[in-house]
C-alpha cells in the first residue's frame, strides 16, 4: 500500500504542478477557473486510481487464490486467503485513490485560501507551485530513507523530475 500511496501521490503532485504551470504560462485566468480545472483533474485521478487499483488487485488476488486452491486441491473460500482476496483490493483501492486526492488538495490550498481573502507574500500560483515542489521533494526524501539511499540525493532526483516536467511544459506551451 505504501508503494501505491507514493506512486499515485507523486502522480497527483506532478499533475497539479503541470496544471498550475500551464496556467502560469497562459493568459490570466481567474483563481476559480484554475481551482475548477485542478479539481477536475483531482477527481479524475482519484476515480482512476481507486477503480484501476480495485479491479487489478481483485483480479490478481483471485488468480493467486485460485492457484493456491489448485495447488492444495481444496477450496479456501472460508479461510484467511479468501478473506484477504476480498478486503485487500478495497484497502489498496482506497489508498491508491486517496493519495492523489490528499496531495492535490494540499497543493491547491493556496488558491482556495486566496479566494477566501487570505493573502500571502507570494501569489497563490507561486504558493501552489512551492507546495507541489516541496511535496515532490519530500516523496524523494521518503523513498531515499526507505531504500537506504541518501535522502538528499533522492530528494534532488525527484526535484529533477519536477524541473523536467516544468521544462517540457515551457517548451510546448510557454515562452
Amino acid at each position: 500500500m505504501r508503494r501505491y500511496f507514493v506512486v499515485n501521490g507523486f502522480d497527483g503532485a506532478l499533475t497539479m504542478l503541470g496544471l498550475i504551470i500551464g496556467f502560469l504560462f497562459s493568459s490570466p485566468s481567474s483563481l476559480q477557473v484554475i481551482i475548477n480545472a485542478c479539481m477536475g483533474a483531482t477527481i479524475a485521478l482519484t476515480v482512476s486510481g481507486t477503480s484501476s487499483a480495485y479491479v487489478s488487485e481483485q483480479a490478481e488476488l483471485r488468480l493467486a487464490l485460485n492457484n493456491l486452491q489448485d495447488a492444495m486441491l481444496t477450496e479456501l473460500q472460508e479461510g484467511a486467503h479468501a478473506e484477504a482476496a476480498r478486503w485487500v483490493p478495497i484497502f489498496i483501492a482506497l489508498v491508491n485513490g486517496l493519495a492523489p486526492l490528499i496531495i492535490s488538495l494540499l497543493i491547491i490550498a493556496p488558491l482556495w485560501l486566496a479566494t477566501q481573502g487570505v493573502t500571502f507574500i507570494i501569489t497563490p500560483l507561486q504558493g501552489a507551485i512551492f507546495i507541489a515542489i516541496l511535496i515532490i521533494f519530500l516523496f524523494g526524501v521518503f523513498l531515499g530513507r526507505l531504500s537506504g539511499v541518501t535522502w538528499l540525493i533522492s530528494g534532488i532526483k525527484t526535484l529533477l523530475i519536477a524541473a523536467l516536467t516544468i521544462a517540457l511544459i515551457y517548451l510546448f506551451i510557454g515562452g
